[in-house]
């Protein structure tokens, strides 16, 4: 019995962590990569962002399963560094990047951030947190 109620809550930590896009992004917070950081931001605040859009938002998830509107691009999160000519060449630029719950682009902001861009945001939780929010995605293969 105590096995089993070890294992439901095993599982119950790493969904909740997966959903949540990994157990240390917290929004608003920087995460630090090789002594480098990018910013954990929430979707209220990307929501807000694109009001006044003045960033390159990237969508990294693969399979493709929609998008946010305002997209500017499609990487797959494991091909970033095989696109960079599709990147701004100025390593300042404002980069923001999303997925699916937030691990993809994790894993984005952490290469990116260790190929020398300074201003990356990662939107936590992804288009699930969107929907989540109540706001639309675009092209959902739903």
């Amino acid at each position: 019995m105590k096995r089993l109620l070890f294992m439901v809550g095993a599982v119950a930590l790493l969904v909740s962590a997966c959903a949540r896009g990994g157990p240390n992004l917290t929004p608003g917070r920087e995460v630090t990569v090789d002594g480098k950081s990018y910013q954990v931001i929430t979707v209220t605040q990307l929501k807000s962002m694109l009001d006044n859009k003045d960033f390159l938002l990237v969508n990294v998830h693969i399979p493709y399963a929609g998008e946010i509107k305002g997209t500017d691009l499609f990487v797959p999160y494991n091909e970033i560094e095989q696109n960079m000519s599709k990147l701004p060449a100025d390593k300042g630029a404002k980069i923001v990047v999303y997925c699916r719950s937030g691990q993809m682009s994790s894993i984005a902001a952490k290469t990116l951030t260790r190929l020398g861009y300074t201003n990356i945001r990662d939107v936590d939780g992804g288009m699930i947190a969107w929907e989540n929010e109540g706001y639309r995605l675009i092209g959902n293969p739903k």
